[in-house]
């Protein structure tokens, strides 16, 4: 009965973290010289929306280095730059929420997170994401956004 409970457990899990897209690293550019560990650097992830086939966001973002970078200790700053695009025919596997967050990934050991939400447009038949970051007690102003219009002839399903 508990390797069954565990089984599920595991199951779960994985179905959990299938939801939240996991994103391909572009590339990065080093912005300062450290001695010791990684350099400051911009990087550039691509993220494909799990439940909008054929759309891509691309985030931009700092990553402190150093020593406490490289052991991932530091806190990366709250600016964030986002361009979402389609990349293919768009389709829906299921009725979107009108607003719901599509990604998210650690900014810093424990309280600091880049969020990406979706946001529907139905109206303009678009798809708008917005980019920012999180923190437990003091959260930042600063963020980015960016729309991708889907054909007319193709509607937003809304839940």
């Amino acid at each position: 009965m508990k390797a069954l409970r565990t089984a599920c457990l595991a199951a779960a899990l994985a179905a959990a973290g299938a939801c939240m897209a996991q994103p391909d690293k572009i590339g990065t550019v080093d912005t300062a010289f450290q001695l010791l560990g990684r350099d400051h650097d911009i990087i550039v992830e691509a993220y494909d929306d799990p439940q909008v086939a054929g759309v891509s966001c691309y985030v931009s973002r700092a990553r402190i280095g150093g020593i406490k970078g490289t052991l991932g200790l530091a806190e990366d700053r709250a600016e964030a730059s986002i361009a979402c695009r389609q990349v293919g025919p768009i389709s829906f596997a299921q009725p979107l929420k009108a607003q719901q967050e599509v990604f998210s990934e650690r900014m810093s050991l424990l309280f600091k997170r880049l969020r990406v939400v979706r946001m529907v447009d139905a109206k303009r038949n678009t798809l708008v994401y917005l980019t920012y970051s999180d923190k437990l007690i003091d959260g930042s102003p600063q963020n980015s956004v960016t729309a991708v219009p889907v054909d007319r002839t193709t509607p937003i399903p809304l839940k």
